[in-house]
């Protein structure tokens, strides 16, 4: 068996509040059996968190954010 680190296992410094947050919402929209894109759009929107803008998620914003949070950190 081999093991991979991910990037997020690796970060070179700790999760801000908002990635916190994000993460944990993520975390919970999951476990109510939410998986498509535009469910987990829906499911953020009635969320207290909000991407950098404050404005509402759509699904350009929550593809965006999430590859930004998996980008490599260098």
């Amino acid at each position: 068996m081999t093991l991979n680190l991910e990037p997020v296992q690796t970060r070179l410094s700790p999760t801000t509040s908002y990635e916190d947050a994000f993460a944990d919402e993520l975390e919970a929209i999951y476990g109510r059996g939410v998986h498509d894109l535009p469910g987990l759009v829906a499911a953020l929107n009635e969320t207290g968190v909000r991407p950098a803008d404050g404005s509402d998620w759509t699904e350009q914003a929550l593809t965006g954010e999430l590859a930004r949070l998996g980008a490599k950190e260098i």
